[in-house]
Parts: C-alpha cells; sequence; structure tokens
C-alpha cells in the first residue's frame, strides 16, 4: 500500500516543482515583456538601461516612472486575490469562493467610494477603509451560508449575489450624490492599473507584506482544517479562531487590491482551482503557487488590455470579467448537481 500511495505521490511532486519553478520564469519573462511593450516600445537593452541607468532619457520616464509601478502594482494585485481566493475556498470548503463572487470586493469597493467622494482628504486611509468594508461582507456572508457541517455553496452564491447588488446600490447612490466627483472614481469602478504609479505602490507595499507574512502562517491552519472541524478539533486545534484569522487576512489581501486596482474579478476563483487540478489542493504549494499566477495573470492581461486597443486602454478589470465570467458558469454548470443538493 505504501509502495502503491509513492508510486501516485512522485508524478504530483514533480508536477509541484515544475510549476513552482517555471511560474517565476514565466512572470519575468512577461514583465519584461510588458516594460517592453506599449505605444513607444523599446528592445530589452533599452528597457535595462532605462531601469539601472540614472540618466534623464526617454527610456528611463517611461520604463521606470510608468511602467515600472504599474508592473510591480499589478503583480501585487494578482498576489493579494489569489492568495485571498485559495484562503477562501479552503476555510469555506468551496471551490466557488472568490472576492469578488461572494461580495468581498463590493464591500471593499463602496468604503474606498465613499473615502474617495466623501472624504478625499483621508486618501491616504484608503486601504483600511478598504479592508473594513471588505471585512464586514465577509462576515456577513460566512454567517448567512454557514450550515451544520460546513458551508452551502448555493446560500454562498446567493448571499454573494445580494451583498453585490446591495453594496452596488450603495456605490450609485453615492456617484449620484457627488457627482461632480465621479469622472476620478469610473476608471476605478471598471478595474485597472490605469495612471498607477509609484504613489500607489507605496501606499500599500506595507500592508502586502505583512499580509504576505501572515498568508506563510495560514498555511498550516489551512492544512489542518482541511481535514475537516471534528478532527482538526481532535487534535487541539481552535476551528473558530483559525477561521476567523483566515476570513480576516482573506479580506486584508482583497482590500489591498480592491484600494488601488478597484474591482477586479475572478483571479481569486480562477487561478486557485486551476492550480488546484494540476497540483493537489495541498495549501503548502497551492498559496505560493497561487501568488506567482496570480500576478502573472494580472500583468499579462493588463499589457494586453493596454496594448492591443491602442491607443485605447481597456480597464484589466473588463479583460478579467471575460476571461473569469465564462469560466466560473463552466464551474456551475460542472457542480450543478452537488450545487443544487446544498
Amino acid at each position: 500500500m505504501i509502495v502503491e500511495e509513492e508510486k501516485y505521490a512522485h508524478p504530483l511532486a514533480r508536477k509541484r516543482r515544475m510549476v513552482l519553478m517555471v511560474l517565476p520564469i514565466l512572470l519575468v519573462i512577461v514583465s519584461v515583456g510588458s516594460l517592453m511593450l506599449g505605444q513607444v516600445s523599446f528592445s530589452v537593452s533599452e528597457v535595462f538601461s532605462g531601469i539601472f541607468s540614472s540618466e534623464d532619457t526617454m527610456a528611463r520616464r517611461i520604463v521606470w516612472e510608468i511602467r515600472m509601478p504599474r508592473i510591480l502594482t499589478g503583480i501585487i494585485i494578482g498576489v493579494c486575490l489569489a492568495i485571498a481566493g485559495s484562503i477562501l475556498q479552503g476555510v469555506m470548503q468551496n471551490p466557488l469562493a472568490d472576492p469578488g463572487v461572494i461580495g468581498i470586493t463590493s464591500g471593499a469597493g463602496i468604503m474606498a467610494v465613499a473615502i474617495m467622494v466623501v472624504f478625499p482628504g483621508y486618501i491616504i486611509y484608503l486601504p483600511i477603509a478598504a479592508f473594513v468594508g471588505a471585512f464586514v461582507a465577509a462576515m456577513i456572508v460566512y454567517s448567512l451560508s454557514v450550515k451544520k457541517g460546513g458551508t452551502s455553496p448555493m446560500r454562498i452564491i446567493l448571499v454573494g449575489v445580494a451583498i453585490n447588488a446591495l453594496c452596488g446600490a450603495g456605490t450609485n447612490a453615492l456617484m449620484i450624490l457627488y457627482s461632480d466627483r465621479v469622472q476620478s472614481v469610473l476608471p476605478w469602478l471598471s478595474g485597472g492599473l490605469i495612471g498607477v504609479g509609484w504613489v500607489q505602490f507605496k501606499m500599500i507595499i506595507y500592508y502586502v507584506i505583512v499580509a504576505i507574512f501572515l498568508s506563510i502562517i495560514a498555511i498550516k491552519h489551512i492544512r489542518i482544517m482541511r481535514l475537516g472541524d471534528e478532527m482538526a478539533s481532535l487534535l487541539g486545534h481552535n476551528v473558530e479562531r483559525s477561521r476567523f484569522f483566515l476570513i480576516v487576512l482573506s479580506t486584508l489581501l482583497a482590500g489591498i487590491a480592491v484600494s488601488v486596482a478597484g474591482l477586479v474579478g475572478f483571479v481569486g476563483l480562477v487561478v486557485p482551482h486551476i492550480l488546484r487540478l494540476i497540483i493537489g489542493g495541498d495549501h503548502k504549494y497551492l498559496i505560493p503557487a497561487s501568488a506567482l499566477a496570480g500576478g502573472l495573470l494580472v500583468v499579462f492581461a493588463d499589457t494586453i488590455a493596454r496594448t492591443i486597443f491602442d491607443p485605447i486602454e481597456v480597464p484589466v478589470g473588463i479583460l478579467l470579467a471575460f476571461i473569469g465570467g465564462p469560466y466560473f458558469l463552466y464551474l456551475i454548470h460542472r457542480k450543478g448537481n452537488s450545487i443544487a443538493t446544498n
């Protein structure tokens, strides 16, 4: 029996090593390509010259001052959303859990819009406000969807739809009441990195460092909770405390992403789900792989969004919705019977 288990364990271990080796390489390649492409294109040598040279050249101004912070912020957004989705899917034991689908990003969004249009002088507190909104939405979703023995996939989706509708109505109300300040918010609502620079990067980087550190700690909690509440309790694990910690962490990650990029959806749904099919559900490997793949997806999608319709920039959130929406419908169709019974 042990020999047979090892026989099947080796291919999975090789897949995990391969994925964790290939993803960073792809991320670097896509990032360099993104630095090269745009309304003004550069060669690889010009890109590196723009990064490392202190001379005030066009390459320096475009590569370092415009594209570099946008790419780094895009990586952060993808990392945060993918890890948040991975954690939510683990803690709720539901592959359909995603910050956008279940209303967490909408909760963060309405608070962020409130700061931007009602209290623009407090814009420095935007990440904190987004986190508070995400946390409130997450607690409502969790409290209303939990059932004895776990969470109901159908209830999560229905509560998420309701939260999205309520937050959407609140956001629209704020935009009507403060219509003179709406223009600065509209691109943000579509979800994108247009106009993102070093200021936005510096605004979130410290929150991101804390969130990633907590995500490393979270791996142990998720691995134990995957055994089930009863088994985890028998092992002396405080299930409710861990669940609360994981929900708070996922809302922090989603809040960070929303505070800068707006309502970018489906990264937390698509990335962890696809990787789970490839490398399995062990979060020791799933979380780092999701982080790398999430950053890769957002940077790649943003590069396509700002170059394919040049000189018009399409918000990356729109492109990701075209990718994630059909995949979400596919998941619902594939798991329709199991969802209906819950």
